[in-house]
């Protein structure tokens, strides 16, 4: 059975750890809270307690990787607010144990914030213009990895994430002047992540790169006011004055490539 190690059980890792132990893969798991090791063993999933900074690595990498096939990197960079860390050196201070272990494959999680607003249809062919601090470190990790020799890597390109107990509305509702009224929505929801991960390890694709998101694009004021009515929320009140643009994610390569069919195509 192949053994895949998850960098980053969180929200998105770790419903992704086990649904690989469903599909019989044997799954290595790391985090960096003490109490989140034992949810992992709970669930089948060997935990590491692993904390990645930019001067060192913290934990048995070693260890981690070891007689794995496929390495998945699902470790956000913490860059808003009052971050500033290097989340480039933070990646790249784990590939020397990358190119030491038995990995061969890895899946770098991304996001579509490496693209700027100066296009209208966004495609993996779209020149990557970042014009955030952490769109652009995404950037420069995306290519660090997909340069290096020693093991063949898939990016994956997120639009804004959500869930059953993550949705943008919980945030919106209610409040007031909200801006881009028109600009479409880019966000997929945690199956289809999860989905399209398992596809592109089940299909082998490699040494690629997806944009992965929900086919639906409506305006941000249809979508969230739709949202705080479903889900009997005060609703949000966007600025209509405001010129509002904005681009859209196209995720056909998802489909048309990888033959993936979105389970929550209208989020």
């Amino acid at each position: 059975m192949t053994k895949i190690s998850i960098l980053g059980c969180g929200w998105l890792g770790f419903p992704l750890a086990k649904a690989l132990l469903s599909k019989g893969f044997i799954v290595k798991g790391s985090t960096t809270s003490d109490e989140k090791t034992a949810i992992l063993k709970n669930a089948e999933i060997t935990p590491f307690l692993i904390a990645l900074s930019e001067n060192k690595t913290t934990g048995n990498l070693t260890e981690f990787l070891e007689n794995s096939k496929i390495l998945i990197i699902d470790v956000p960079p913490k860059l808003r607010g009052s971050g500033t860390e290097n989340f480039v050196s933070k990646i790249r201070n784990v590939i020397p144990f990358i190119e030491k272990s038995s990995v061969e494959k890895v899946l770098f999680i991304s996001s579509t914030s490496v693209y700027n607003d100066e296009e209208i249809f966004v495609t993996e062919e779209t020149i990557a213009k970042p014009d955030t601090e952490s769109g652009k470190q995404l950037l420069e990790t995306e290519q660090i990895l997909q340069n290096n020799s020693h093991f063949k890597t898939t990016v994956l390109r997120f639009g804004g994430l959500i869930g059953e107990d993550r949705h943008p509305i919980k945030f919106l509702a209610g409040r007031e002047n909200l801006d881009n009224p028109d600009a479409p929505i880019n966000l997929i929801h945690q199956d289809d992540c999860i989905g399209i991960i398992l596809k592109i390890i089940e299909a082998d694709y490699w040494n690629e790169t997806f944009n992965a998101v929900a086919p639906s694009h409506p305006s941000r004021e249809l979508y969230y006011t739709q949202k705080a009515m479903d889900l009997n929320l005060a609703l949000p009140k966007f600025n209509s004055e405001q010129n509002s643009g904005g681009k859209i994610i196209l995720s056909a390569r998802i489909e048309n490539v990888l033959k993936y069919t979105f389970t929550k195509p209208n989020l």
